[in-house]
């Protein structure tokens, strides 16, 4: 009996202990914030080889991790993106163009920008609201980053914008500089055309003041440009960069020399219309019905504009390869542009992966986004799956899959539906 009792004890006890354990909380191991994405082809944006069979780690806002599967790390607990048969991209990067002034049109424009694979965008020279700088210092969740020129300068131009700063001696020149300079901009835009004969333009008695008055406020300066001959004086009197390539003429071999003397100056392909059909549904995820027509009707065969297309195609190629630094730009202020415009490059003679390295990493440089532009350990997170290989096709940078920036994914579809839906 005495050793039944202690036995039905000791099994009584036996249970307490299972249900006081079954109640205590359970020790787990702590969950990783990382995402790994695994198995894409991944297209750097410095030049180097594509990475096959990529495995990159993102944290927080940015790549902790990029490398050949096997040589990256996964951390424990972190969630898995499967990539295969994938192409990544850095997210692209618009050097050039001309983003709404007010707030709420600015804040769409860089969405649409977002949709359509682009990471940042400068807007060039008619900002003169500040919207524009206020959202550089506090970038919009799901939209691209916005980088200002200001109020740029040039001579008057009744009938164009008024946004500019419009000046007829250096003395004007230098006091629209300091004005600029004050206001914290990332780059100083001139205009230097006589728009076909219509205005008098900036010459070298203006723009060389301007341009020294701007570096000496630390100012890098880019310009506008239509002739040769604007474009060797410019060089003479230290711009930084083209805005546009010289497009009356073809470039000469003095140009050339000149532009090697000088191999930091940078230009802007921006290689305007080519005049040949285009088929734009491709724009039915962001343009209405009606909207999406005239962009259609402004893409069909104009051969009128396949000479002036012809110069800057044949520059563009001749001063890539003379080594002069070339970084994707577009004008205007269609997001989806630089896809038009890489397509273009690579119609020039440019090779598709030299293009994609004009589009991100240099433009990035150009731009000094020191944290963006290739997929590369300590940078932000910001790139675009694609469905196939650009480096095949690069109209193939336009089969976006999905989008990500700052580390975070693009809702698409969201915006999308907030554009064209019920239309």
């Amino acid at each position: 009996m005495f050793r039944n009792r202690t036995g039905a004890a000791c099994a009584t006890l036996f249970t307490a202990l299972l249900l006081l354990g079954a109640c205590a909380p359970t020790e787990q191991a702590p969950q990783s914030d990382a995402t790994v994405f695994e198995g894409a082809t991944v297209i750097v944006g410095d030049g180097s080889d594509p990475i096959e069979n990529a495995v990159f780690v993102i944290e927080d806002d940015s790549f902790v991790a990029v490398g050949a599967a096997g040589d990256v790390a996964a951390p424990a607990g972190a969630a898995r993106v499967d990539l295969s048969g994938r192409f990544v991209i850095p997210a692209l990067i618009d050097t050039h163009v001309h983003l709404q002034v007010d707030r709420e049109g600015l804040i769409d424009d860089l969405k649409r920008r977002a949709y359509y694979g682009v990471g940042a965008a400068m807007s060039l020279g008619h900002d003169d609201g500040d919207a524009a700088a206020a959202v550089r210092e506090a970038p919009v969740a799901g939209a691209a980053l916005a980088l200002t020129a200001g109020r740029g300068i040039t001579r008057h131009e009744p009938g164009r914008s008024e946004a500019p700063y419009w000046i007829n001696t250096a003395e004007e020149g230098r006091a629209a500089v300091q004005e600029i300079a004050a206001a914290n901009v990332d780059i100083l835009k001139i205009w230097v055309d006589d728009r076909g004969g219509q205005y008098d333009k900036l010459t070298a008695d203006l723009y060389g003041p301007i341009i020294e008055e701007a570096h000496e406020h630390g100012l890098r300066v880019t310009a506008h440009i239509f002739t040769l001959e604007d474009a060797k004086g410019l060089l003479e009197a230290g711009v930084d960069s083209f805005a546009h390539s010289v497009r009356d003429m073809d470039v000469d071999d003095e140009f050339v020399a000149m532009v090697q003397e000088r191999p930091n100056v940078v230009l802007m392909a921006n290689m305007g219309a080519r005049g040949a059909y285009e088929d734009m549904s491709w724009l039915s995820g962001t343009l209405s019905g009606e909207a999406l027509e005239a962009t259609q009707a402004a893409h069909e065969e104009r051969p009128e504009a396949h000479e002036s297309f012809g110069i800057q195609a044949r520059n563009l190629v001749r001063l890539h390869e003379a080594g002069m630094k070339i970084v994707m730009g577009t004008d205007g202020n269609a997001g989806w542009r630089p896809h038009i415009e890489m397509r273009d490059m690579v119609e020039s003679g440019m090779s598709p992966h030299d293009v994609i390295v004009a589009s991100t990493g240099d433009a990035a440089e150009f731009l000094m986004l020191h944290d963006t532009g290739t997929v590369a350990a300590g940078k932000s997170a910001d790139f675009v799956v694609l469905e196939a290989n650009p480096l095949d096709d690069i109209m193939n940078t336009r089969m976006i899959e999905s989008v990500y920036l700052r580390g975070e994914e693009v809702d698409r579809a969201a915006l999308s539906a907030g554009w064209v839906g019920g239309q």
